[in-house]
């Protein structure tokens, strides 16, 4: 057997690649295509994670400009774990039935990258909250008036893009589950396919789209009230 190259020696290939489990053990073939979904999708919500720690402690900082490209980063990384979504579409319902007996009780909900994303998410939010709290600057009045401070507004919209990505993330996930077992099934876990529906709308930064709600209000208080068309005589 050749001698490992510094590129297998460095990624780990041999253990990374021994992660799937080996076709004699497979209770069906598309195991491997869901676990590798899976896995994979379990390294990119890792870097979200730790991208969007890292913006939390640029933001703490001061340092907005610094934390945009590292929330770009973690945005890149959610639309990719969406996209690949795809693959699993490709599993025929009867076979993904035939290949969940594997799974036993296992679950999303039990994901390690989706929880650390949660939490980091909480902390990314309260630093940016606190940002502004610090130069006395409203969310709504940074909608309202973006030029007043771009940079704080750019990150504003960036963990707007954050939180979108990450509902369309879990909106295309729930369409995948109903494309495989229907929209009345329960999970693994015994979990409602309509409980997923209701969790899918939550947001994860929802003072943002307060502002927008807020900012509409406003603009629409001050628009002049349109003149009443008058009726031609019948």
């Amino acid at each position: 057997m050749p001698e490992a190259s510094d590129y297998e020696r460095y990624l780990h290939t041999a253990e990374l690649l021994a992660l799937q489990k080996p076709a004699a053990e497979r209770v069906h073939r598309d195991e491997l295509l869901f676990q590798v979904v899976h896995q994979s999708s379990e390294l990119w919500l890792k870097l979200a994670a730790f991208e969007t720690a890292a913006a939390a402690v640029r933001l703490r900082d001061g340092d907005l400009a610094g934390a945009a490209p590292l929330l770009q980063r973690a945005l890149l990384g959610l639309r990719l774990i969406t996209e690949q979504l795809e693959m699993l579409e490709h599993i025929a319902p009867r076979d993904y039935h035939l290949l969940r007996s594997a799974l036993g009780q296992g679950s999303g909900f039990d994901s390690p990258g989706f929880r650390a994303l949660q939490e980091v998410a909480r902390d990314v939010g309260a630093a940016f909250l606190a940002h502004l709290q610090l130069h006395a600057l409203p969310l709504a009045a940074l909608y309202a008036e973006p030029e007043r401070a771009p940079e704080a507004y750019r990150v504003a919209e960036l963990l707007t893009d954050w939180d979108q990505q990450l509902g369309l993330w879990r909106a295309r996930h729930l369409n995948v589950v109903e494309r495989l077992i229907g929209g009345a099934a329960v999970g693994t876990q015994g979990t409602p396919i309509a409980l997923l529906r209701e969790l899918g709308a939550q947001r994860a930064f929802p003072a943002l789209w307060a502002a927008r709600d807020e900012l509409a209000r406003a603009m629409s208080a001050q628009r002049p009230p349109q003149p009443q068309r008058a009726h031609p005589p019948r």
